[in-house]
């Protein structure tokens, strides 16, 4: 069969339920619940060690509300991968805390050696990053050296060393969008949803790793429709590394930074909203009348149908972040050959939608069904 766009060139085995990486031992691991009092000597601790190790909180939207809370009120960042990356380089402070999943501990690192990061747990991981080994990444992409290598943010740094372009998801659409007007031929990895649509939303050569996230990939069509027939005037708000037949019943499909704005600055007042629940925390706090409904993923072995949350990012917990400040625990090292092949993807990133933000606008203004990015 000749080479098309549609294909998936590499079906990379699923992980084992073995190891510290899995997500059992992941939910084994979720910090345990702190009493109120607790939890507030732990917060007064960390905002006093901040300042005194001069170190900066940076946290996505997907890991705990508190810890959300607590990144904004000690002059740190709450945001999608692409905005920590952006923050953590151009913060001042000489440590960073990183609260999220090991990749974007990488990131900082990688933009940031002369600074100390640190991870509330290293061994929050990600199923992308997990799913996409470095020496079978080699080989995928020896067997097409005429092909701009493009990897998602989600991948390690030993995978992004190898890359021409890291992307997230925020500007993943307007990178590639460029490359295919240049008239280049792209290999993409890791996640085939997200490189689904960006092909088709594009109609760029793409070839295709079969990753998957973990959260996302769970979503399903049949439990949108009855959402939506339950409430007929929410708007669905779905995140590209879903599954297609999730993302046709999109009214919004971008980012999670893309999707907060939907919210803030949509008209509608109820949104059904299919990505990691975390998100809905600052949601709340930025469209307090706003109904947010939960998608349900009703995956495999569900107990529940609404339980849409990483486990990596479950790891995360004020404990960790305090133990990272009092004993410099969870640091982050990357090999410096590594870090300097890195370098250079993540920095093209953020030259690109640095200088092209007209760009960047357009490919997040949204999603019209029928017609695709607007």
């Amino acid at each position: 069969m000749p080479e098309n766009t549609q294909s998936i060139a590499f079906d990379y085995p699923q992980q084992n339920a073995e190891g510290a990486t899995c997500t059992a031992q992941a939910w084994a691991k979720t910090p345990p619940h702190l009493s109120a009092p607790d939890k507030a000597s732990v917060i007064t601790r960390i905002k006093q060690l901040l300042v005194e190790k001069d170190a900066a909180l940076v946290a996505h939207y997907y890991v705990d509300g508190d810890i959300q809370d607590l990144a904004m009120e000690t002059g740190g960042y709450v945001a999608d991968s692409l905005e920590m990356a952006r923050f953590g380089k151009n913060h001042p402070a000489k440590n960073l805390i990183v609260a999220g999943v090991r990749f974007m501990g990488e990131s900082a690192k990688i933009l940031s050696p002369e600074k100390h990061v640190f991870m509330p747990d290293l061994d929050a991981t990600c199923s992308l990053d997990l799913g996409c080994d470095a020496t079978d990444f080699a080989a995928f992409r020896s067997l097409h050296p005429d092909r701009v290598v493009v990897v998602y943010a989600n991948t390690s740094a030993a995978v992004k060393a190898q890359a021409d372009w890291m992307v997230t998801s925020s500007c993943a659409l307007a990178i590639v969008h460029q490359l295919k007007v240049e008239g280049k031929k792209i290999l993409w990895a890791p996640d085939r949803h997200l490189g689904r649509y960006i092909q088709e939303q594009t109609g760029a050569d793409m070839l295709l790793w079969n990753g998957a996230c973990i959260v996302h990939d769970e979503f399903k069509a049949v439990e949108l429709q009855l959402l939506k027939a339950a409430h007929p005037k929410a708007m669905i708000l779905v995140h590209p590394e879903s599954p297609q037949a999730v993302v046709d019943l999109a009214d919004v499909v971008g980012s999670t930074s893309a999707m907060i704005k939907a919210v803030v600055e949509g008209s509608a007042t109820e949104y059904i909203v299919a990505t990691d629940k975390g998100i809905l925390h600052r949601m709340r706090q930025l469209a307090p009348n706003k109904k947010l409904i939960e998608a349900p993923t009703a995956g495999n072995s569900a107990t529940c149908k609404s339980c849409a949350h990483c486990p990596w990012m479950a790891m995360n917990g004020l404990q960790g972040i305090l133990a990272c400040l009092e004993n410099a625990s969870g640091e982050i090292f990357i090999e410096e050959p590594t870090r300097i092949k890195a370098l250079g993807c993540i920095e093209r990133m953020l030259d690109f939608t640095t200088n092209h933000p007209d760009l960047l606008e357009k490919a997040q203004h949204g999603f019209v069904k029928n017609i695709g990015a607007a």
